[in-house]
């Protein structure tokens, strides 16, 4: 609904003013009857009336930016979405927010309700006029049907029976319009399994507790392990409280196989004559719900159905202009911008497309941190090039390499602020190393950015695509054998965490070099702060950009000190505790 009639006008209008066109107003269809089946004003959902064969459970949105898993869980389900206005303001930029995502996540009927038109007394020229803007955005949006109504919430009007002051209105009331209009969805029908976390992780077992997501299934069915594409025949299907031969959608079961087979916890299983793809990578439609930007290459987690893996976003292929239509190029996502995406995964997942089969083809993001959901996604296609690449088993592997070297390979993560002694301790540490015969390297800064990364800036997204790349290679070279020592700002936990997943909690360590600002803007080595203080470098860090210290490191050292023999002491203690 339109922000200029607020969440307890669309409450009003499909609650009292239902109650009192029923009781005042007979509506032509006298199998009507009006019923509120919930509870408080400030609930999300409800079941509001009925007709004869048919129920009406309504889900009212809060405003944008309150958006939330819930709303979009409301959309997922329905059938029809109604988007209230204001006759005197037309359509604004918030009901045109609604229409495009009531159309991506493909609901057929949309329905706009011109409210008040009393206010601007049922004035057939403002009807139209808006009603030609309707059909203008509804041209660049996929419904089945449109339909838009004249309607004066207090009084009833074109709610259960035709207004007498809209004579120039041959259309149908609300309630006529939702009780004739076909509300099924096309659906597949196919047998979709989740299995649940109470299952132990990767074990052979023949029997899994779980929920049915989709279709049906039948003792004698054959079926597929979407994970390990191991097959077996149904043998007995169990409800919380007997046996059955077979059970439908949204049942909660055990089912007992013919034979043990691997599966675990977020497994997907499927009728064996219809498997699921995975993949890694896909093309999706992205709704971004957070006040935090979303940037490229960050790490966040994706949910789908009942399976988690951490995502990133690779490319954002457009944002679509809500007034105009237009696909437009950005650089990162906004709250509530509508986009389409490349991702990318850190492991397959069971999948198909929203429009196939939703339940697997929607998705959420959630911030790794905060765990707050940030954005809902509808999975547009595969990106074929996940089934095209491989990894190739190699002969001579890590450990190998670590036994030529005689020890481990390792990440030694320093982070701070510019100015805070990272090269100078970074530098320090690898000539004691290489003089105890270890094999090392560092990757510095300013020397990637002269290389590597020589095409990235300091935007924020530059910054996570920075991380990341020096994540990668930190890898590399610690699969390698060697002693890998970074120094970068590194200024955002979340890359930070990132790297420490790439490359594994018992081989990553972080070391904070904790100098205070104004220390380091003494020192000024490359002359940035004093840049930044007249405007230039426009994102310095500590200055007009943010630095998250890290929470939990493995070893902080106090910067301001200037005897590097005794910064290097315990630093060299932890790097030989690790061999």
């Amino acid at each position: 609904m339109d922000k200029s009639s607020g969440k307890r006008a669309l409450f009003d209008f499909l609650l009292s003013t239902l109650s009192k066109a029923a009781d005042h107003q007979p509506a032509q269809d006298n199998n009507f009857n009006f019923k509120h089946k919930s509870g408080a004003v400030d609930s999300e959902t409800w079941s509001i009336f009925s007709t004869t064969g048919r129920e009406f459970s309504i889900t009212i949105a809060t405003e944008p930016e309150r958006n939330n898993r819930e709303i979009h869980a409301a959309l997922f389900k329905a059938n029809v979405a109604i988007i209230l206005i204001d006759a005197a303001c037309g359509i604004q930029t918030q009901a045109k927010w609604y229409a495009y995502l009531a159309s991506s996540f493909k609901i057929r009927h949309l329905i706009l309700g011109v409210n008040k038109m009393d206010q601007v007394d049922f004035d057939p020229h403002i009807f139209h006029g808006i009603e030609q803007d309707f059909h203008d955005l509804c041209s660049h949006l996929d419904f089945a049907s449109t339909a838009i109504i004249p309607t004066v919430s207090l009084q009833g009007n074109n709610v259960l029976n035709p207004s007498v002051h809209t004579p120039w209105y041959d259309g149908l009331s609300l309630i006529d319009y939702l009780t004739t209009i076909e509300t099924a969805r096309i659906t597949d029908n196919r047998f979709i399994f989740l299995v649940q976390e109470n299952n132990p992780a990767n074990i052979h077992s023949d029997r899994c507790n779980g929920m049915i997501a989709n279709g049906q299934i039948t003792i004698g069915d054959v079926v597929r392990i979407a994970a390990s594409g191991e097959i077996a025949q149904v043998k007995n299907i169990r409800t919380l409280n007997s046996d059955v031969f077979e059970a439908r959608t949204n049942e909660v079961i055990t089912l007992a196989l013919d034979k043990e087979v691997k599966i675990s916890c977020n497994d997907v299983i499927s009728a064996a004559h219809s498997p699921l793809e995975t993949t890694d990578q896909f093309t999706a439609v992205v709704i971004w719900t957070h006040a935090e930007p979303g940037l490229v290459s960050r790490n966040y987690q994706l949910i789908l159905a009942n399976q988690q893996a951490d995502a990133s976003i690779t490319t954002i292929k457009y944002r679509i202009d809500i007034n105009t239509g237009a696909h437009e190029a950005c650089q990162q996502l906004k709250q509530n911008d509508i986009t389409v995406c490349n991702l990318a995964l850190n492991h397959p997942v069971a999948f198909d497309t929203y429009t196939t089969l939703p339940v697997l083809g929607n998705f959420v993001l959630v911030d790794q941190y905060s765990h707050a959901t940030i954005a809902t996604g509808l999975i547009m296609h595969n990106l074929r090039r996940a089934q095209n690449v491989h990894r190739q088993a190699l002969s001579i592997c890590r450990e190998d390499r670590e036994r030529l070297n005689g020890h481990k390979g390792k990440v030694i993560w320093l982070t701070g602020l510019s100015g805070s002694g990272k090269s100078t301790i970074a530098n320090a540490l690898e000539k004691e190393l290489h003089s105890q015969g270890k094999r090392t390297y560092i990757l510095d800064g300013d020397n990637m950015r002269h290389g590597l990364n020589k095409d990235l800036g300091f935007t924020n997204a530059d910054r996570v695509e920075n991380i990341r790349r020096v994540a990668e290679v930190a890898k590399l070279m610690m699969d390698a054998g060697l002693i890998v020592i970074t120094a970068f700002i590194s200024p955002f936990r979340a890359e930070r965490e990132m790297a420490r997943q790439l490359i594994g909690k018992e081989n990553f360590v972080e070391v904070y070099i904790s100098t205070p600002l104004e220390v380091c803007e003494q020192r000024d080595p490359k002359g940035l702060y004093k840049k930044a203080r007249s405007g230039q470098p426009p994102n310095m860090t500590g200055i007009n950009s943010p630095y998250e210290p890290p929470e939990h490191p493995s070893l902080v050292i106090n910067g301001t000190n200037q005897n590097i023999s005794a910064i290097l002491r315990p630093l060299l203690q932890l790097v030989s505790s690790l061999q």
